[in-house]
């Protein structure tokens, strides 16, 4: 993986950088997400806020639940990370918003009690049926 990884929304309004290798996230199929997203799943990475900085605008703040805020793009609405409220030294990112997405495999499933029925897993990585152990996206 080459640093520092940046990423951003779909009309380039909000941009980000990591500076340091981020942990390995993985896909999420809650039903927040869901809805969120407009899609089946979503992956995601964690990052320390201490290693990312916005580079260009500012993302929009929702809270969606009492234990986290989604920061998207004011302009299109691409949703670009989570704060987990009682974690404030983390921040996960979506996988798919970086501008090299294949930087960082994602190494498991989470939440796979909401995954949709139609939507098959095709691969082998560890399901945990609610939060991965040690993970917060």
């Amino acid at each position: 993986m080459n640093l520092p990884l940046e990423g951003g929304c779909l009309c380039g309004a909000v941009r980000y950088r990591i500076e340091t290798a981020p942990a390995p996230g993985g896909y999420c199929h809650c039903r927040m997400c869901q809805r969120a997203s407009a899609a089946p799943v979503v992956p995601w990475l964690n990052v320390t806020r201490a290693a990312f900085a916005w580079t260009r605008g500012e993302p929009a703040v929702y809270r969606s639940s009492a234990k986290a805020e989604r920061l998207f793009c004011p302009s299109c609405g691409t949703q670009l990370a989570i704060r987990d409220i009682p974690d404030p030294g983390s921040l996960d990112v979506t996988l798919v918003s970086l501008d090299d997405p294949a930087a960082v495999r994602p190494r498991h499933h989470g939440w796979t009690a909401s995954r949709i029925p139609w939507f098959e897993i095709a691969d082998d990585l560890p399901r945990y049926p609610e939060d991965p152990p040690g993970d917060s996206s």
